[in-house]
């Protein structure tokens, strides 16, 4: 007697397995090049509304980083940026 709770399930050829994990690989290139896009995308809202506000506080971090080397290593320190 057949177990009716477990159905058929076709066998697939070796043809049929390469095109399934190809277009599994096409499917994933897609899904990554979406999240990339995604990222660049938050990337640039979070520059935008930082505006300029973000440059000035990085400019102002390297002239204190400047001051600092030049006070730790002597004035040569602020010639070789």
């Amino acid at each position: 007697m057949e177990d009716s709770s477990c159905p058929m399930v076709p066998s697939r050829s070796n043809t049929d397995m390469y095109k399934l994990n190809k277009e599994l690989e096409r499917v994933i290139e897609d899904v990554e090049d979406i999240s990339v896009q995604l990222t660049w995308m938050a990337y640039d809202m979070v520059t935008l509304r930082t505006g300029f506000e973000g440059e000035a506080c990085m400019r102002e971090l390297q002239e204190a980083y400047r001051r600092c080397r030049a006070a730790v290593f002597g004035e040569t320190a602020t010639k070789h940026k």
